[in-house]
């Protein structure tokens, strides 16, 4: 079974794959998208879609840190919903509290990556992390 993790902002989808077991997550690439101007990246994700075989989807839920839900928690969810709709395929959510955060100290701690490098990556990297915690906790 594969399985695609994606990281939602405003202007980018960072986007991660699972291996065929379901063990590990791989970051895959950042789609550009435009919110206000209702441009989400469906085509390119349908692509991808296509190339790795995906079984289901897991979005990242920007939760506030007491655990409340923001306008950003909204438009995961919508964007879930779309995405459900559109390939017919499930969604499943997973809080993604702290993740950009801690993908934001691996790239400096690990990689030493200039800034404007680690801006490139970040989206990336955090679909990752949200998809791996997504493997860890349910197999």
């Amino acid at each position: 079974m594969r399985i695609m993790g994606l990281d939602v902002g405003s202007k980018t989808v960072g986007v991660a794959i699972s291996d065929p077991l379901g063990f590990t997550a791989q970051g895959v690439e950042i789609i550009k998208i435009d919110e206000e101007a209702g441009e989400f990246g469906f085509e390119r994700l349908g692509e991808l879609v296509k190339q790795y075989k995906v079984d289901k989807f897991v979005v990242g839920l920007p939760k506030n840190m007491n655990n409340t839900e923001g306008p950003r928690v909204e438009a995961s969810k919508a964007y879930g919903d779309q995405i459900a709709e559109l390939f017919n395929i499930p969604v499943d959510y997973q809080d993604e509290r702290l993740t950009t955060v801690q993908a934001e100290r691996m790239l400096v701690e690990q990689a030493d990556v200039s800034r404007g490098k680690r801006k490139k990556v970040i989206d990336k990297l955090a679909a990752q992390l949200i998809l791996q915690n997504y493997l860890d906790r349910m197999f």
